[in-house]
């Protein structure tokens, strides 16, 4: 069981590629929006929360079975992240290219809340939460551009 947890938590072992964990799981948050992008919006979000569910369980459990708050092999957070910011956006290269580097920026930077939840809520929420807000910011950055030119 440890095992498939693990599995899940890194992102199908992406989270133990070498130099910049977070962003190769970025990188495999946009391969599996490739495969979720032509779902009607209730079912990618149905999708997103079960990942999200599924993705707080397996790092609470990795973050016991390796005995480190927060590993950075953990990746399946930036893949909730980057879905997030992925969410309604035109699959167009522009588009996924911004996502993914807005997503990055707020992961990185960590603005308000995303800091503070990264410091003050722990275990396999705390390690999701700050990804899902990051990816907030950076759907809510996309859709207001998005607004601004079609406006």
């Amino acid at each position: 069981m440890d095992r498939l947890m693990m599995f899940f938590a890194t992102g199908a072992w992406v989270g133990y590629l070498p130099k910049a964990p977070g962003t190769w799981g970025s990188v495999l948050g946009v391969g599996v929006w490739f495969g979720l992008r032509n779902f009607p919006l209730p079912h990618y979000l149905l999708a997103l929360g079960i990942l999200f569910i599924f993705g707080t369980i397996c790092s609470g459990a990795a973050e016991k079975i390796v005995d480190t708050g927060d590993p950075g092999l953990v990746v399946i957070d930036e893949v909730v992240g980057q879905l997030i910011a992925l969410t309604a956006i035109p699959a167009k290269p522009g588009y996924v290219l911004a996502a993914f580097i807005l997503f990055r920026l707020f992961d990185i930077l960590k603005p308000f809340p995303v800091g503070w939840l990264d410091q003050h809520i722990h275990g396999g929420l705390g390690i999701m939460l700050d990804d899902v807000v990051a990816g907030l910011y950076a759907l809510i950055l996309l859709q207001l551009f998005r607004s601004l030119i079609a406006g």
